[in-house]
C-alpha cells in the first residue's frame, strides 16, 4: 500500500532546489597557470542534481600539480555526500587550497569551504548553513532510519563548522536549525571565512540561483540576476529536467 493517489505530497526541498536551477549550473572547469590552478564550481553539487560532479572534481584535483589551488564557488547547495567526497579530495591534496565565494555558498557548498586552507568571500555574496535535507521513500521504519541518518549528518556538519569557527557547538546548531543566512561581513565576524574582498568599482557579487526552496533566503538574494540561455544551455536544461522528473515521480 502506498500513499500515492491518496495524498498530494509536496516536492522534497532538495529536488525542488535542483529542479528550479536546472540548466543554470556550469560544468567543472580547471585552469593552470604556473604554480597556481583555478577550479570553477558554479552550480548545484552532485552528479544527479547538477553539474558539479564529485568524481569529476576528484579527478580534476588529482590531475593538478600546483602549489596553490583556487576554488571559485557560486553554489546554492546540493548533495551533502557529494560535498563530503569533494572535501576529502581537498584535504588530501598537497596544495594550499583557497576558496573564493564569488556569489553564494549555501548548504553543501559551505562544507566545501570548511575543507579549504583559506576562505575569502566577495562583499555582497552570501553564506548559509542549515540542517540536511533528503528524499526518502518507505514505511515508518524507513523514515525513522532516515531521520537518524540526517541527525548524524547534521552532527558531522556542526562539527566542521565548530572546528573552523571556534564557536560553541550549541550556537552552531541553533544557526543550522534556523537556516541562517550570513552576509559577507557576518561570515567573517563569526569565523566561517578568513577575509572579505571588496568589489567597489568592479562588478558586484550577484545571485543567479532560484532560492525559493529555502525558507529564509534574504530579499537581496531572492531577486536573482538573469542568466541568458544559449543553445547548449537549453539542451542541458532539458536533459537535466528529464532526469530530475524521474526522481520527482519516485518521491511523489
Amino acid at each position: 500500500m502506498t500513499l500515492k493517489g491518496t495524498l498530494k505530497m509536496p516536492i522534497p526541498k532538495l529536488l525542488q532546489l535542483a529542479k528550479n536551477n536546472a540548466g543554470q549550473s556550469k560544468p567543472i572547469r580547471a585552469e593552470t597557470e604556473g604554480k597556481e590552478a583555478t577550479i570553477y564550481l558554479h552550480g548545484v553539487i552532485g552528479g544527479w542534481w547538477g553539474d558539479i560532479d564529485e568524481t569529476m572534481f576528484a579527478q580534476a584535483m588529482a590531475g593538478i600539480n600546483a602549489d596553490v589551488i583556487h576554488l571559485r564557488i557560486d553554489s546554492p547547495g546540493g548533495d551533502v555526500f557529494a560535498a563530503r567526497s569533494m572535501m576529502t579530495a581537498i584535504a588530501q591534496h598537497k596544495a594550499t587550497v583557497i576558496a573564493h565565494v564569488d556569489g553564494l555558498a549555501a548548504s553543501a557548498a559551505t562544507g566545501i569551504c570548511m575543507a579549504c586552507d583559506e576562505v575569502e568571500i566577495s562583499q555582497g555574496a552570501g553564506f548559509m548553513i542549515h540542517n540536511a535535507w533528503t528524499v526518502a521513500i518507505g514505511n515508518k521504519a524507513d523514515m525513522a532510519k532516515t531521520g537518524e541518518l540526517l541527525a548524524k549528518i547534521d552532527t558531522g556538519l556542526a562539527g566542521d563548522y565548530t572546528r573552523r569557527t571556534g564557536k560553541d557547538e550549541t550556537q552552531i546548531v541553533q544557526w543550522m536549525d534556523k537556516e541562517t543566512w550570513f552576509t559577507a561581513d557576518e561570515a567573517k565576524e563569526h569565523g566561517f571565512v578568513d577575509r572579505v574582498v571588496e568589489v567597489v568599482g568592479k562588478r558586484k557579487a550577484s545571485n543567479t540561483w532560484d532560492l525559493s526552496a529555502y525558507e529564509n533566503a534574504p530579499a537581496a538574494l531572492a531577486n536573482r540576476a538573469p542568466v541568458p540561455d544559449d543553445g547548449a544551455a537549453v539542451a542541458h536544461k532539458a536533459n537535466l529536467s528529464r532526469r530530475l522528473a524521474l526522481l520527482e515521480r519516485s518521491a511523489a
